[in-house]
């Protein structure tokens, strides 16, 4: 099942199928066998759930595109002259050299617990993920603007920042969550206790800021702050969650936007600040970032359902067990209408967890929320190509692709 699942994955290409049965039918057909034609239902159905997404989000897809087409990505990675991407991680680690040693040095602090706790993830270990993006988009920016490559120190300190303000966020989170484990280990709330847990992921984000202060631009400021704010907000948002399903859906989108792809869209957009006045590629920066963010997390959804807790480097089915409806889940609502009661109850019942997941794997929720992300990766890459060729655009192209087929 788990390479049949891959083998889909990789294909990068899915359409809408018709309602599969229900938990423990004999009848059910995986992800890997042939589905029935949509029936009219069915098609109605997607349709009015993609009218949600688009009223979420006017300027990105008219409702026949996202419905009709199948992603044009090519997953062989190719440029259009035929070239071979570059690797978007060993390209962008160039100017990331001694990226975690530096930010230990921005938590020099005397106390040696709180020492400790605040340089517990920075242990060289994350994928660094948000400063690789955030790199390779300001040397894509500057070749833009005057064809230099060349990282300005004020650039790279931005990709600091965000890994920090990632960091801090996930400190927090775990205290927010109870979670016991992150990235292969136990939580710093796990270890030292929720209050100290705060404090340090507080310290983190002091820290941050002072780093932010120092690169003296007063538009970056503002633009990383805002970052913060979205945040906060999202967890809001989290701890919430609406009747209607339209409106549900919309509300997934926000609280994944200000959770997760606030951070790299002005990230992205901070390091195209720095590098170049105009503009339009401000924008086509934030786009990038804020596309291919939502992506990211739509398919870390998706995994939470297929991959194991070793891969992952912590518990699945953690968002239904913390009462979370994402992507997977409210697609698969569109064919099971009866988890609307479990959403709404926040699949607090006994048994209301394992009876959502089999819906969920048992319906076509998994491949309408990968599908989405595709659709949300086109755009990034769309957006990105309006910039002049060099190689780290095609690195970020590439690394659309990355987000995409990721396993953990």
């Amino acid at each position: 099942m788990a390479s049949c699942w891959w083998r889909w994955r990789r294909g990068c290409s899915w359409r809408p199928a018709a309602r599969s049965p229900g938990p423990g039918s004999p009848d059910r057909v995986g992800p890997c066998g042939p589905r029935p034609a949509a029936t009219a239902c069915a098609q109605i159905s997607y349709f009015n759930l993609v009218k949600s997404l688009t009223s979420a989000f006017p300027n990105m897809y008219s409702i026949s595109r996202l419905h009709h087409t199948t992603l044009a990505v090519d997953c062989c990675s190719k440029t259009q002259s035929g070239e071979k991407y570059t690797d978007p991680f060993k390209l962008g680690r160039r100017d990331l050299k001694g990226l975690y040693e530096d930010i230990r040095k921005e938590l020099l602090i005397s106390a040696t617990e709180l020492k400790e706790m605040s340089q517990y993830y920075f242990d060289g270990k994350g994928k660094a993920f948000r400063p690789i993006i955030v790199v390779l988009m300001a040397r894509a920016c500057n070749t833009h603007y005057n064809n230099s490559r060349d990282v300005q120190a004020s650039q790279r300190a931005i990709a600091l920042i965000a890994e920090m303000i990632h960091t801090a966020s996930l400190v927090h989170d775990d205290v927010i969550d109870d979670a016991s484990s992150r990235r292969g280990k136990h939580t710093v709330n796990k270890i030292w206790g929720e209050k100290k847990a705060v404090l340090a992921g507080d310290l983190i984000l002091s820290a941050a800021s002072i780093a932010l202060a120092r690169i003296g631009n007063t538009t970056v400021i503002s633009i990383l702050t805002q970052v913060i704010e979205d945040l906060v907000r999202g967890e809001f948002l989290q701890l919430g969650s609406k009747e209607n399903e339209n409106e549900r859906f919309a509300h997934y989108l926000e609280k994944t936007f200000k959770k997760t792809a606030s951070l790299i869209a002005n990230s992205c957009k901070a390091v195209s600040v720095l590098g170049c006045p105009d503009p339009v590629v401000h924008e086509i920066a934030y786009q990038y970032g804020k596309n291919v963010g939502i992506a990211f997390q739509l398919i870390d959804d998706v995994l939470d359902f297929t991959s194991c807790s070793d891969q992952m480097g912590k518990p699945t089915s953690a968002d239904l067990k913390l009462g979370l409806a994402t992507g997977p889940v409210l697609f698969a609502c569109r064919q099971f209408p009866e988890m609307n009661a479990m959403i709404m109850r926040r699949f607090s019942l006994p048994g209301d967890v394992d009876k959502a997941r089999q819906y969920v794997l048992q319906s076509d929720g998994v491949q309408q929320t990968t599908y989405l992300a595709q659709r949300y990766c086109h755009e990034a890459i769309r957006e990105i190509s309006k910039l002049r060729p060099s190689p780290e655009r095609d690195a970020l192209i590439q690394l659309s692709e990355t987000v995409l087929t990721r396993d953990k």
